[in-house]
């Protein structure tokens, strides 16, 4: 019997309005009565995922959980109260934004209760629109010295690009990263060990549940860790090819066709 799942947010749980379906939502409730644990795994952080955790009517409860920024939290919702958190220090903060400056990408600093947004362009405006965020018109983040950051995340359309300029990282910059990419759109920084498979673990220690006991559902490659960290690794049909790759399930669903639905119905429920 699984007890806990950690699933993915966009391209994963949430429509392309950003939202869970109406079938989802009942299904995932059956499941928690007869005591599964749902946890969101994102990469975005807490409160930028307030309107996903009403509607899995999670919000501000005790015994629900949420990872944030690809690991660098895992807090119970009820409070909110930080269980785990893994921050980036200043200095790479510092090092980060100044390399990011230098290319044509919109930069995201994450901190607990806000999302900074610099060097912005309409597209990245337009995706954000629904999530919040601060939009930053200069490149002063000296505020942050003494905040904590969790995450820096940079954006460009072309997944090349992106790849590109993960091959120009300065090698010992690069060695105290962790690396990945999610919504086709995003390159993220997460300090090195920092991953939604090491918090799936941590979270599933702190909830006395064995590995064996739980599953992952992604699309992206900040998702792989956790696929590969789970029992089950579940890949939405919409998942890059090489998430599909590493699942061992891929469903028939698509993201928006309400493929978390899916995998409750085959995995859990059916075992019922």
């Amino acid at each position: 019997m699984y007890r806990l799942i950690a699933c993915d947010l966009d391209e994963t749980l949430l429509d392309k309005n950003r939202h869970v379906s109406q079938k989802t939502q009942e299904t995932i409730k059956k499941a928690e009565i007869q005591g599964l644990i749902f946890t969101p795994a994102t990469g975005r952080g807490f409160y930028s995922i307030k309107q996903t955790l009403k509607e899995l009517a999670a919000e501000n409860q005790a015994n629900h959980y949420m990872i944030g920024f690809n690991g660098g939290i895992i807090v119970e919702n009820q409070g909110p109260t930080i269980i785990n958190d893994f921050p980036l220090s200043f200095e790479i903060l510092t090092r980060l934004f100044a390399f990011g400056a230098a290319y044509d990408v919109a930069i995201h600093l994450y901190t607990f209760e806000q999302t900074y947004l610099y060097h912005s362009n309409p597209d990245e405006d337009a995706y954000l629109s629904t999530i919040p965020h601060e939009k930053r018109l200069d490149d002063d983040f000296s505020f942050l010295k003494n905040q904590t950051c969790y995450k820096v995340l940079f954006q460009n359309l072309d997944r090349n690009y992106l790849e590109k300029l993960e091959q120009e990282l300065p090698v010992d910059l690069r060695a105290q990263l962790e690396i990945s990419y999610s919504s086709n759109r995003y390159i993220e920084f997460n300090p090195k060990g920092v991953n939604k498979g090491m918090a799936l673990k941590l979270l599933a220690e702190h909830l006395q549940i064995s590995m064996d006991e739980t599953i992952a559902i992604g699309d992206n490659i900040n998702d792989l860790t956790m696929i590969q960290a789970a029992k089950l690794g579940v890949a939405v049909a919409n998942a890059v090819p090489s998430i599909k790759s590493a699942a061992q399930h891929t469903t028939i669903a698509t993201h928006e066709q309400s493929a978390v639905a899916e995998v409750i119905e085959t995995f859990i429920l059916k075992e019922l």
